[in-house]
């Protein structure tokens, strides 16, 4: 299956099924001599691990990342690193009932007509427990990462239409939205539990900000680095828009407004989101990422079945009622690795 790589000097390829006997990844790529082991891949895993939060699925995975190649005696020796994540919490049987039908809003449908045959259990490849994998190589990019002082962070700016208000950084870490605004996050876990109770889903947006970042990463004109960047965050299930900078904003500024004016001390503002030309500024690059609503849901919605007769289904299995904000750790993680692969890229150029 083609699709299931990505990058060029840091170079993943993920792995598994969501409901096989474990996911993984295998990186390419990473430089030797680089201090890890699995307890620096399990704290940022254990972010986006299923099982939290009011909104998030009962599916209980420990996530626990086992390191099969690529390390000795706690350093990486430059070969190909491997991580395997067993998955122990499957239940298949949750699906035999709409094994033959195809779940709005899910990849079934296209994929059936792409490969001839699908794992309906749980969307096989399409579910979101493939990302556990992208978090483990995700992990070990930040690795590289601190090498250069890069630092990279998210927080949830909405969710169900309500909007943070305010930013209190102490906040993010204070509520299990990871939101910077208290009153909003108490407002979005009522909205969470509402829904929730009616079988429906909610979306929202993530803010990932990096700073630190080195100037003058990112290729013209194909390989820019705000492209990589959204290819990347693209390439996660639920994401259905990306902005950088001003972002969609910008249409609606004049010239004056939306340039970066420059004087000795550097950049007087930031709407290029850190990134002009496709090359990065220096300049923290901002991105936000807009999430759709679990499309796994209880209420009946009309649909097909696989020899195009009309049904009805309704999803019971465990499942996220929002995606965030256990798809924050997601999102840093594939930034992560666009950033890495740049700067390993630019260390070959000089």
């Amino acid at each position: 299956m083609s699709g299931s790589s990505f990058g060029k000097a840091f170079h993943i390829t993920t792995f598994g099924e969501s409901h096989g006997p474990g996911i993984g990844v295998v990186i390419q790529g990473c430089p030797p001599g680089l201090r890890l082991d699995e307890s620096m891949i399990q704290a940022d895993l254990d972010k986006r691990r299923p099982g939290q939060g009011v909104g998030g699925t009962r599916r209980k995975e420990p996530d626990h990342p086992v390191i099969l190649s690529g390390v000795f005696q706690g350093r990486t020796t430059g070969t190909p690193l491997t991580v395997f994540i067993q998955n122990k919490d499957a239940k298949s049987s949750a699906y035999s009932d709409i094994a033959n039908l195809y779940r709005p809003g899910h990849g079934d449908f296209t994929y059936q007509k792409k490969y001839g045959i699908r794992d309906y259990r749980g969307g096989g490849r399409a579910s979101a427990r493939e990302t556990a994998a992208r978090v483990a190589a995700g992990a070990v990019a930040r690795k590289i990462l601190d090498r250069h002082g890069v630092k990279i962070d998210s927080f949830t700016r909405a969710i169900g239409g309500i909007t943070v208000q305010q930013f209190d950084a102490d906040a993010i870490e204070k509520n299990e939205l990871r939101c910077p605004d208290m009153a909003a996050a108490r407002a979005m876990a009522a909205h969470i539990a509402s829904v929730k109770k009616k079988g429906d889903s909610l979306g929202g947006v993530v803010e990932i900000r990096a700073v630190h970042v080195p100037t003058g990463i990112g290729d013209p004109v194909f390989d820019k680095l705000d492209a990589d960047i959204a290819k990347a965050i693209m390439g996660i299930g639920a994401v259905k828009a990306v902005e950088i900078g001003s972002g969609i904003n910008a249409p609606g500024m004049t010239g004056s407004e939306n340039n970066d004016s420059m004087d000795e001390t550097g950049f007087l503002s930031n709407h290029s989101g850190g990134i002009l030309a496709g090359i990065s500024t220096g300049e923290p690059i901002i991105v936000r990422v807009h999430v759709k609503p679990i499309p796994s849901i209880r209420l009946d919605q009309k649909t097909l079945d696989q020899d195009g007769r009309p049904a009805v289904i309704s999803t019971r299995g465990r499942h996220d009622i929002c995606a965030v904000p256990r798809i924050n750790m997601v999102c840093e993680s594939m930034l992560a690795l666009v950033l890495t692969d740049h700067v390993l890229r630019q260390k070959t150029l000089l």
